[in-house]
């Protein structure tokens, strides 16, 4: 009877985690079935086949000595030895996957020593033993060895609410990555983050009265909306509500957040391309995001716009045009390593294609290995599709078009190292591209929210020496490119 009593409480406990509207809610749930379960006690034993605890432990002790010591050349060496994020295997995904909250305490406590230990080295006044040029070059090494979190917002249609409850729930806990990349839907929350200082985030993130910006222009023009839900005038109004008119350099000297936003290319033969503030300084980032937004057959194709060396808003690569960027590359892992240096990816997952294939994948009884074979030749079969359909459909220029965009689609990888995705798998298609009424749009932020929580512990302990290293050695401010603009008489 007892054995049948806990599982009925666990399961009340799991139907509670499920339907928590706040985290702390979640999170009394998550603790008892912890403890329930007895994955309390798994936390607190060190010893543990998936990973390295003895490694760990012993340089957890080391920096511990070496701090309460006041040992600084000591702990600058041992520093110096490596500071990996997966160090002794302790980032592995089924670490967290156990316990309903957070992993092994050892591997916590390690992290956080490691950043106080970073956090002291950077205050430690100079000397003849630690110079300022030795603590330069030893965060600019260890930046470089660690390397960055990045944040991928996916495609989404309407869904793209369901990362405003991600971008909350990240952003109260103090874990948005500097890094970020949106497409489609995604990049208007990526917008909002790089276009926004954290008090003005404060604002519009709580504040349920703009939780649909485009609300207040629906009844100004209600008569047009009905008659056209998704027109690119519509889109227009929305954006300009939501995101300043400023160019992605500017943006990143205001908040320091490295936004990227996909475009595709509306013409054959053309290269999608990712918007930044490295690639392209001086495009708007509002003009990318409707670009981005721009949905082929839906919305009209877009011209970019940037400023010149006067200032002044003119078209950039005014013969091209531009659209969604979902539908080539979704999530641009591959341009971010290069120009970031990332090597970790958090992944907030609304696209609806993606959560058909993912959810598919989790009910075919084959083992992982076997996926990925799977994966691979399907990829080789598509880009053998993609390759047929240009050279047999010239004549048919949008026939051909439509197929690439296909192949582009299902062949993308849509997984990263940390995925956060919504609990339902089918979307109605008429919901996809329409207006969401109110309620609807709370619920798919609360479902971000809900989808976040059971994410926060090993988002943060796989992030948190990055974000660290990167606020130790932050010079946004100092990259400044407004001289560069000349004042035209």
């Amino acid at each position: 009877m007892t054995s049948i009593s806990n599982s009925l409480n666990l399961r009340y406990l799991e139907y509670k985690m499920r339907r928590a509207n706040s985290y702390e809610e979640w999170k009394d749930s998550a603790l008892k079935h912890d403890i329930l379960s007895g994955f309390e006690a798994w936390k607190h034993k060190e010893e543990s086949n998936s990973y390295d605890y003895v490694n760990i432990r012993t340089r957890l002790d080391t920096l511990r000595q070496l701090r309460q010591e006041k040992d600084d050349v000591g702990l600058l060496f041992a520093l110096n030895e490596g500071i990996h994020g997966n160090q002794g295997g302790m980032g592995k995904s089924s670490l967290y996957e156990l316990a309903k909250f957070g992993t092994k305490k050892l591997i916590t406590e390690y992290v956080d020593e490691i950043v106080d230990a970073l956090e002291y080295i950077s205050t430690v006044p100079e000397s003849k033993d630690i110079t300022g040029q030795d603590k330069l070059d030893f965060f600019e090494r260890a930046s470089h060895c660690f390397g960055r979190s990045a944040l991928m917002l996916s495609g989404a249609g309407s869904l793209g609410h369901f990362h405003r409850g991600v971008i909350k729930t990240l952003f109260e806990h103090d874990l948005i990555p500097n890094v970020i990349s949106g497409s489609s839907a995604g990049s208007i929350s990526a917008a909002l983050l790089g276009t926004k200082t954290d008090e003005e985030l404060t604002a519009v993130l709580k504040n349920d009265s703009v939780i649909d910006p485009l609300q207040a222009e629906i009844d100004k023009y209600r008569k047009r909306l009905i008659r056209k839900q998704t027109d690119s005038e519509s889109l227009r109004l929305m954006l300009e509500s939501i995101i300043p008119d400023v160019t992605f350099q500017e943006a990143y000297e205001n908040t320091g957040r490295m936004i990227s936003i996909t475009i595709a290319p509306y013409e054959e033969h053309q290269k999608s391309r990712l918007m930044n503030a490295i690639t392209s300084p001086n495009v708007f980032v509002r003009s990318a995001v409707m670009a981005s937004c721009a949905v082929p057959g839906i919305f009209e194709p877009v011209m970019l716009m940037a400023k010149n060396v006067y200032g002044e808003a003119q078209p950039y690569l005014p013969d091209r045009l531009w659209v969604d960027g979902a539908v080539t590359d979704d999530l641009p892992a591959k341009r971010l390593a290069r120009l970031y240096g990332v090597n970790h990816y958090i992944v907030s997952q609304a696209n609806p294609l993606s959560l058909a294939i993912m959810k598919g994948e989790e009910f075919i009884p084959v083992p992982e290995g076997v996926k990925n074979v799977v994966r691979l030749s399907t990829h080789e079969v598509l880009k053998g599709g993609e390759n047929f359909s240009r050279r047999y459909l010239r004549k048919l220029p949008k026939v051909g078009q439509a197929m690439s965009i296909f192949h582009s689609a299902v062949a993308q990888e849509y997984k990263g190292d940390i995925n956060i995705i919504p609990s339902f798998s089918f979307v109605n298609p008429q919901k996809l591209l329409g207006q969401l009424n109110s309620d609807e749009i709370k619920e798919l932020v609360i479902e971000g929210e809900r989808a976040t929580w059971p994410k926060l512990e090993q988002i943060r302990n796989c992030s948190r020496v990055g974000q660290k290293l990167d606020e130790i050695l932050d010079h946004h401010g100092d990259h400044s490119v407004k001289h560069l603009y000349k004042n035209r008489r």
